[in-house]
C-alpha cells in the first residue's frame, strides 16, 4: 500500500536552486558588460543595447527578457519595439558611476569565483582551497596583491559590497564615547570614510599592507577627508594594530583559521584604550545555524578561497573574545545577511 501524501509535493525550490547558476551567470554577465551602467544614462531599445555592448542578435531578447523576468530590468513594448530601463534597486546598486555601486564583488565573482566553485566537491573531500593556488600557483592574496589592477578590483569589490553596512553602522552605533578609530585590514578605506563622514568628531586610521595603503590615501585625498583619516602601512600578523578607542575589522576574520582569528582578536584587545571596543562586520551565522544561508555559503566560499578560513556565529566570536579578555559581546544587525559583533573591553 502506498503512503498517503498529505500535501502536494512541489519540486519548484529544488529546480530553482539546482539550476540557480543560470540566473547567477545571466546577472554576472550583465554586470560585466556594464549593461546597467549604460541604462542608468538613458533607456535603450534592444538594438541600441546590442550595438553598445557588441552582442549578436540571436539571443539578444532572451538575455534581456530574462533580466526582466528576474526583476533586474523593466520593459515597455516587446522585442524590436521594446525599450529597456533599470529596476530601482539595480539603478542604485549596479551603476558604476554611483558611490552606491556594489558590482565590484559581482565582477570578481564572474571573473574569478564562478569557475572555482565548480570544484566545491573536491574541496569538501580534500579540505583544500580550489582557487589559483590549487595547482601550485600563488595564494589568493599573493595573486591579487601582485598585480595592481587585480588589487584595485579586489579593493573596489570589498569596499563596495559592504558600503551600505559601513554606512548603516556609522550612523546607528553610539560613537559618543570614542574619539579615535582604526580599521584593521582597512582595504581602500571605505569603513574609515563612513565613520568620519557621519561622526565629525572621530579621527581614523586605515591600516593595511604597504601595497594597499597608498591606494587608500589617494582615496582619502580624492574624498577630501585626508585631514581626518590617514592610511598606515603594516601587516597585522607582523606588526601591532595601531592604538585606538575603537577598532574595526570588516570582512577580515573569516579569511583565517581559529588560531589566527584568536590572535587578531587578542591583538585588537591589546591595542584598544581602556573601555574601548572591537567591532567585526561580517555575515555572522545565526547560533542555531539554520537561517543565514548566505553566511553559511560564504563560509563554503572561504573553503574555495583560503587555506583555513571560515565564517562563524555570534556564539563562536563571543567565546574567542571573552578568552582574549573582553567583558561582553553584543550583536547589531545591519543590512541583508550582515551583522556587527561588538566586543567591549
Amino acid at each position: 500500500m502506498s503512503k498517503t501524501i498529505s500535501k502536494q509535493v512541489d519540486p519548484a525550490k529544488i529546480m530553482q536552486i539546482g539550476m540557480g547558476f543560470w540566473a547567477s551567470k545571466t546577472l554576472l554577465t550583465a554586470v560585466n558588460l556594464n549593461l546597467f551602467t549604460h541604462l542608468a544614462q538613458k533607456n535603450l531599445t534592444g538594438n541600441e543595447i546590442r550595438e553598445v555592448l557588441g552582442l549578436h542578435p540571436r539571443s539578444l531578447y532572451d538575455f534581456l527578457d530574462t533580466l526582466v523576468a528576474l526583476g533586474f530590468l523593466q520593459r515597455e513594448g516587446l522585442k524590436d519595439n521594446a525599450v529597456y530601463s533599470n529596476s530601482e534597486d539595480v539603478d542604485f546598486f549596479l551603476d558604476k558611476n554611483k558611490l552606491s555601486y556594489i558590482g565590484g564583488i559581482l565582477e570578481m565573482s564572474n571573473n574569478r569565483l564562478f569557475g572555482f566553485w565548480n570544484n566545491l566537491e573536491e574541496g569538501l573531500k580534500t579540505g583544500k582551497c580550489q582557487n589559483e593556488s590549487k595547482n601550485g600557483g600563488k595564494s589568493m592574496f599573493d595573486a591579487i596583491y601582485a598585480d595592481e589592477n587585480s588589487l584595485r578590483e579586489f579593493l573596489h569589490a570589498m569596499g563596495g559590497v559592504q558600503a551600505g553596512n559601513f554606512d548603516y553602522f556609522s550612523r546607528h552605533f553610539d560613537f559618543s564615547k570614542y574619539e579615535t578609530h582604526c580599521d584593521a585590514g582597512g582595504a581602500g578605506g571605505n569603513f574609515s570614510f563612513h565613520i568620519v563622514k557621519n561622526n565629525p568628531h572621530m579621527r581614523s586610521v586605515s591600516f593595511d599592507l604597504p601595497q594597499v595603503a597608498p591606494i587608500a590615501q589617494r582615496n582619502f585625498e580624492k574624498l577630501g577627508v585626508s585631514d581626518k583619516i590617514k592610511a598606515v602601512a603594516g601587516d597585522f600578523f607582523e606588526n601591532d594594530i595601531p592604538k585606538a578607542d575603537l577598532i574595526t575589522m570588516g570582512n577580515v576574520l573569516h579569511d583565517w583559521g581559529t588560531k589566527d582569528k584568536k590572535m587578531l582578536i587578542s591583538k585588537a584587545y591589546k591595542s584598544l584604550s581602556e573601555n574601548g571596543a572591537l567591532v567585526v562586520v561580517e555575515n555572522i551565522i545565526d547560533n542555531d545555524r539554520r537561517q543565514n544561508a548566505f553566511g553559511l555559503m560564504m563560509s563554503l566560499n572561504m573553503l574555495i578561497e583560503t587555506n583555513e578560513g571560515f565564517d562563524y556565529s555570534q556564539a563562536d566570536f563571543e567565546q574567542w573574545a571573552i578568552e582574549a579578555g573582553f567583558k561582553k559581546v553584543e550583536i547589531m544587525p545591519l543590512t541583508g545577511p550582515t551583522s556587527a559583533v561588538i566586543a567591549y573591553k
